[in-house]
C-alpha cells in the first residue's frame, strides 16, 4: 500500500473498477475467403476494426478520468470531514479545564471527545489509540463502529506518530457484509489530550457508493460503445451497398463480356458518377463489339480469300508441276545452265506446293473445320518410322539421332497422320538447327498420358524468342537461310495438331544449351491432366542416354510413291514437312 500526505497531494493507490470486458467478436468460418471475395466485407470489417479500436481507446480514457475524478472527490470529502470533525474535538481538548491528576475528568472529557468525532464525522468507524503508552493517568483507547486496528499499517502509523500536523490517508479494503471487501479509505492524524499527551486518531470511509457508480458509468460506456459501433457498421453496410451493388454489376458484366456475351450491358440510373461510369462502360462495349464483329468479318473474308486462292492455284500449279517434271526429267539433254535451271524451278515447284499444302491445313484450322481419324497407334513405333525416314537427311547433316523409349509402345487412340507430322517437323527442326550435334528423341508415357521430346544440342534461343517459337512465318534468325525447305508453318501446324488431341506441345530453349520439344498426349478423350512424362527442362548438359543406346542401323528405307506434300519433298531427297526454329522452315 502507498502512504501519502494530504499536504503534499501525492496519489495514492486509485480505486480499481470491477467491471469486466464483453466479448462482441464471433467471426463466422469462412471470413477469410469472404475478405478475398467481398470487397464489401472487407471494408465494413475493417471500418468495424477501426472503430472498436477508437472507441475502445475513448471508453477507457473516459473509465479512467471518471474513476480518477470520482476518487480524488471522494478522497478530498473524507479528508475534509475528517479534518472539520478533529478540529472540533481538539477545540474542546483545549478550552476544557482539567485538574491535575483527575483520571475520573480526563475520560469524561475523552467520552465527550468520542461524541464530538461521531457527530462531527460522516463515518461510524473511528479508532483512537496513545502514542505514549507510558503516559500516566491517560484516558483508555477506544474503537467506534468495529474498526479493525489490522487496516493501518505499520507505514502509516509510524507516519502519524513521528508528525503531528498534516493528515495521511491510505486505500484499503474494507470488510463487506457477506464475507467480501469494498474499496475503503483510511485518514489518520494526531489528536493532543491535555496532561496527557498526543493520541492517534483514524477514520475508516467507506467508497462503496463511489465504486458502485463508477459501475455504473463503465457499463454505460461500454454499452454506448458496442452500439456505436453495431450503428456505425450498419451505416457503413448501407452506404457500401449503394457503391458495391453496381460495381458488382459491373464486375458480372464484364465477365461476361470477357466470355462472349457482347450484347451484355450495364444498367444505368441516375446522373451521378455510377451513372457516368455505366454509360462509359456500355459505349465501350458497343465499341468492342462492334471492332469484333468487324474483325470477325475480316478473318472470316481473309479465311475464304486464303482457302479460295489455294484451291484455285492446285489446278494450275498441278499443270505446273507436271510440266517442271517432265523438263527435269529430260535436264541431261540440256545445257549445264539450263539444267541447272530445270532442278530449281523444279525444287520450287515443290516448295510451292508444299506451301499451299500447309495454306489449306491452317486455312482449316482457322475455320474450326479439322476433324481427328483416331486409331490405336503406339507412339514409340511411330516415332522409329519417322526416325528412319528421316535417316539419309541425318546423315546429310552430320547428325546422330538417337531413340530413347522407356514407355510409350502401348497403343493409344491418335490420328497417326497428324502425330506423325508433328514428330517429322520436330525432328527436321533438330536437324538444321542441331549444328551437327546428337539428337535424343525420347518416348515415355504414364498412367494419364503418353510424351515424346525431341532434345538438341544446338545454338538454342533466347526467351524472347521462345515466346514466338510457334508463331507462323517466324524465324529466330531471319538472315539464316533453310536447309531443308520448308513454309514457316509447320510448328504453328504442329502446335494445333497438339491442341486437336487434347495435349499440348511445349518447347524449352537456352543459348549454347541447344532446345526442347515435348509433345504429350492424353491416353483418354478426357482434359490433359498432371505431369508430362518427360521433363521439360533437361536436367543434365551431357545426355546420359548416349551412354546406355546405341545408334540404330537402318538399311535403306525405299521411297513411297510421292503423293502430295510428302511427293515433292522425297523427291528432292526431303522427307515430310520439317519445320526451321520457331516454326519459320
Amino acid at each position: 500500500m502507498t502512504v501519502t500526505s494530504a499536504q503534499t497531494g501525492t496519489v495514492s493507490t486509485p480505486l480499481r473498477a470491477s467491471g469486466g470486458w464483453r466479448d462482441w467478436r464471433s467471426w463466422p468460418d469462412n471470413v477469410a475467403a469472404l475478405w478475398r471475395r467481398s470487397l464489401r466485407f472487407r471494408i465494413v470489417l475493417v471500418t468495424l476494426g477501426l472503430t472498436a479500436i477508437a472507441v475502445l481507446i475513448a471508453c477507457v480514457l473516459m473509465a479512467l478520468f471518471i474513476q480518477n475524478d470520482l476518487f480524488v472527490t471522494r478522497r478530498d470529502q473524507a479528508l475534509s470531514d475528517a479534518r472539520r470533525a478533529t478540529t472540533a474535538a481538539q477545540q474542546t481538548l483545549d478550552t476544557a479545564n482539567i485538574e491535575s491528576g483527575d483520571t475520573a475528568q480526563l475520560q469524561s472529557l475523552m467520552t465527550s471527545v468520542r461524541n464530538i468525532l461521531i457527530q462531527q464525522s460522516s463515518t461510524d468507524m473511528i479508532s483512537a489509540s496513545r502514542i505514549d503508552r507510558t503516559a500516566p493517568q491517560a484516558p483508555q483507547d477506544f474503537t467506534v463502529g468495529g474498526f479493525d486496528e489490522s487496516l493501518v499499517s505499520e507505514g502509516m502509523s509510524d507516519a502519524v506518530r513521528k508528525n503531528a500536523a498534516p493528515q495521511w490517508w491510505q486505500s484499503v479494503a474494507l470488510p463487506a457484509d457477506g464475507g467480501g471487501t469494498m474499496p475503503g479509505i483510511v485518514v489518520g492524524q494526531q489528536l493532543l489530550v491535555p496532561e496527557v499527551g498526543a493520541y492517534e486518531l483514524y477514520f475508516a470511509y467507506d467508497l462503496g457508493s463511489a465504486d458502485q457508480t463508477l459501475g455504473f458509468v463503465q457499463g454505460v460506456l461500454w454499452v454506448v460503445g458496442v452500439a456505436l459501433i453495431l450503428i456505425i457498421g450498419g451505416i457503413a453496410w448501407f452506404v457500401l451497398r449503394s457503391v458495391t451493388t453496381p460495381i458488382g454489376e459491373a464486375a458480372d458484366t464484364s465477365a461476361r463480356l470477357a466470355a462472349g456475351e457482347l450484347t451484355v450491358r450495364l444498367p444505368v440510373h441516375g446522373e451521378d458518377e455510377l451513372a457516368t461510369l455505366g454509360r462509359s462502360f456500355n459505349a465501350m462495349a458497343d465499341s468492342i463489339e462492334s471492332q469484333i464483329k468487324e474483325l470477325a468479318d475480316l478473318s472470316l473474308v481473309q479465311q475464304r480469300f486464303v482457302s479460295d486462292v489455294s484451291h484455285e492455284l492446285r489446278t494450275p500449279l498441278t499443270t505446273i508441276r507436271l510440266a517442271a517434271d517432265m523438263i527435269n526429267d529430260q535436264r541431261e539433254e540440256f545445257d549445264p545452265a539450263t539444267a541447272r535451271a530445270a532442278e530449281l524451278l523444279n525444287a520450287q515447284v515443290q516448295r510451292f506446293e508444299t506451301l499451299l499444302t500447309d495454306l489449306l491445313e491452317i486455312s482449316r484450322y482457322d475455320a474450326g473445320s479439322v476433324q481427328l481419324e483416331l486409331e490405336a497407334t503406339s507412339l514409340a513405333h511411330l516415332a522409329e518410322d519417322v526416325i528412319a525416314s528421316m535417316h539419309q537427311l541425318a546423315e546429310q547433316h552430320g547428325t546422330d539421332v538417337r531413340l530413347v523409349a522407356p514407355g510409350g509402345y502401348s497403343p493409344v487412340d491418335m490420328d497417326p497422320r497428324r502425330v506423325r507430322r508433328i514428330v517429322r517437323n520436330l525432328l527436321g527442326n533438330a536437324i538444321e538447327h542441331g549444328e551437327g550435334r546428337p539428337i535424343v528423341v525420347t518416348v515415355d508415357s504414364n498412367q494419364q498420358a503418353i510424351a515424346l521430346g525431341v532434345r538438341d544440342f544446338g545454338m538454342g534461343m533466347r526467351p524472347e524468342e521462345v515466346e514466338h517459337v510457334f508463331d507462323r512465318f517466324w524465324r529466330a534468325d531471319p538472315s539464316r537461310t533453310r536447309t531443308i525447305g520448308g513454309t514457316g508453318l509447320g510448328l504453328s501446324i504442329a502446335l494445333g495438331d497438339a491442341r486437336l488431341h487434347g495435349g499440348e506441345l511445349a518447347v524449352w530453349s537456352e543459348l549454347g544449351r541447344g532446345s526442347n520439344f515435348v509433345l504429350t498426349l492424353p491416353r483418354t478423350p478426357a482434359p490433359l491432366s498432371g505431369t508430362s512424362p518427360i521433363r521439360l527442362e533437361p536436367v543434365d548438359e551431357v545426355p546420359e542416354e548416349f551412354g546406355r543406346t546405341e545408334p540404330i542401323d537402318l538399311p535403306t528405307v525405299p521411297a513411297p510413291a510421292p503423293s502430295g506434300a510428302d511427293a515433292g519433298e522425297q523427291a528432292s531427297g526431303r522427307v515430310g514437312p520439317t519445320a526451321a526454329r520457331g516454326g519459320a522452315s
